[in-house]
């Protein structure tokens, strides 16, 4: 499969080469994508520099973009699916939903008001706070999640009025380029530019002098990367990186109501999602029971081809898979038991048995790193102050659930978890276009979604004029 390509300027682009795209279900090349230089990437910044001076004029221009974008994405969402299920694993109706998801943000954002706040207007004076944009906007996307977090960050920049370089992660560049190709007549040109390559494209985004500001999802090591490069020209950054989100389970839980939305808070995308469940804390009375539901359902799951009748895909790549496996290894290694899985599957691809851990504490690295992958260790606690304070204990805070039929208790415990985003009796049912997302500690700097998001791709101006004098004021109100 050929003739993928970037869009710079509005138009299609080849890159300098090609690299390869790897099927996680087979583990074969199945297409090449272009490898852009440094010679595309300063066209993409120049023509994003150039873009902006216009682009940043018309609100209602830009709004209808997002609008006319969304039908764009509609019309060909199932070529994106299948895309996306080729080069990222995950099962056919999860891809269609995430086009689906995507065009849902378009149109948020384009609905979504740009404040203006008038702090005086009075004899005395007047005095506003706007929010203007900032410039070029450079975007960097992960492989698990690769069209909608690519949207979380094109809507908001977009309407605030900026332009955009995109690159989207080497191991998924297939559907984001498919998708700049849908909306290449939507935008002006230079206003969304999209390059694909490998290392060190992203490294010369973060370092290039264009951009004024940085999105970046992804790992923490590479986030911290980002940040020292944004930190030379003090760009702007925004970065969503990793978590390790713990689910606590209280002892009056009713689990076999809860069990099949526990699996699902950790296996959804395979476990490759930053918000998913990382590690589940119960209480030891309950331990044994749900270590039993969870089992059962990990053993139940159909995996495969993501084209085929399955809950899950394989893992996404083999960097990831590699990663998966001496982790589960090293906990059995340590003494932790599967309870189901435990292995990978013997088949071509990146296919890894679902996972239940047992036997495994804190200290254990599949305990305390982020796997993002299909294995999830379940640890019992006695004391609930004592779990809060092993949940908050990691350099992370992304989200969290707390699982019980006692809503003063989940409260209490959900306002002492060290996160972003904290659910009751669900997990990541708060992934919505109108609630902010994002990190404390070491999981990221700033939101993205809702105003909030919103307001992190702009920079505050205060307007001020002096009194008006009495005649003027007599005027306008006649006017009025």
């Amino acid at each position: 499969m050929t003739g993928f390509t970037m869009t710079i300027n509005g138009a299609a682009t080849t890159g300098d080469g090609t690299f390869d795209v790897i099927d996680p279900a087979t583990g074969e090349v199945f297409a090449q994508a272009p490898d852009s230089g440094r010679g595309h990437l300063d066209a993409a910044m120049n023509a994003a520099a150039e873009a902006y001076r216009h682009w940043k004029l018309d609100e209602e221009v830009r709004r209808r973009a997002l609008l006319d974008a969304a039908d764009a994405l509609d019309s060909g969402a199932e070529r994106l699916a299948r895309l996306l299920t080729s080069e990222q694993g995950r099962p056919l109706p999860e891809a269609r939903a995430e086009i689906g998801w995507a065009t849902m943000w378009l149109r948020y954002y384009a609905d979504l008001e740009i404040p203006r706040e008038i702090v005086q207007d009075d004899q005395n004076g007047f005095a506003e706070v706007a929010r203007r944009p900032m410039g070029v906007v450079a975007a960097i996307a992960p492989w698990n999640l690769p069209i909608i977090l690519a949207i979380w960050k094109i809507a908001p920049a977009l309407l605030a009025g900026n332009t955009m370089v995109l690159k989207p992660s080497p191991f998924t560049p297939l559907a984001t380029l498919a998708m700049g190709e849908m909306v290449r007549g939507v935008f002006p040109p230079g206003v969304l530019n999209i390059v694909s390559g490998q290392d060190p494209l992203g490294a010369w985004m973060t370092a290039h002098p264009t951009p004024r500001k940085i999105t970046f999802t992804g790992s923490v090591a590479t986030g911290m990367k980002v940040a020292a490069a944004a930190a030379k020209d003090l760009k702007r950054v925004t970065l969503e990186l990793g978590g390790n989100d713990p689910a606590i389970v209280l002892e009056d839980a009713d689990l076999a109501r809860i069990a099949d939305d526990v699996f699902t808070g950790a296996f959804m995308n395979n476990g490759q999602n930053c918000m998913v469940i990382k590690r589940v804390y119960v209480h030891e009375r309950r331990h044994a029971d749900l270590v039993e539901a969870l089992a059962e359902r990990a053993k139940a799951a159909r995996v495969g081809s993501g084209f085929d009748d399955v809950q899950l895909g394989p893992i996404a790549n083999r960097p990831q898979f590699d990663r998966v496996s001496e982790l589960v290894t090293d906990a059995i290694a340590h003494g932790a038991v599967a309870a189901a899985g435990g292995r990978a599957l013997e088949r071509p691809g990146y296919f890894f048995e679902p996972t239940i851990l047992t036997g495994v504490s804190d200290g254990i690295r599949i305990v305390d790193e982020e796997q993002f992958g299909p294995a999830l260790p379940v640890i019992a606690y006695r004391d609930l102050d004592d779990v809060v304070d092993r949940a908050n204990d990691t350099p992370y805070g992304l989200t969290a659930s707390v699982w019980t039929d006692d809503d003063a208790r989940a409260a209490d415990v959900a306002s002492r978890l060290e996160c972003g985003q904290v659910t009751v009796n669900a997990h990541g049912n708060g992934l919505r276009p109108d609630l902010p997302f994002g990190g404390h500690k070491q999981s990221g700097i700033g939101v993205t979604n809702g105003p909030w998001g919103l307001h992190r791709y702009t920079e505050l101006q205060a307007l001020t004029r002096p009194a008006r004098t009495t005649s003027a004021l007599d005027n306008e109100r006649q006017t009025v």
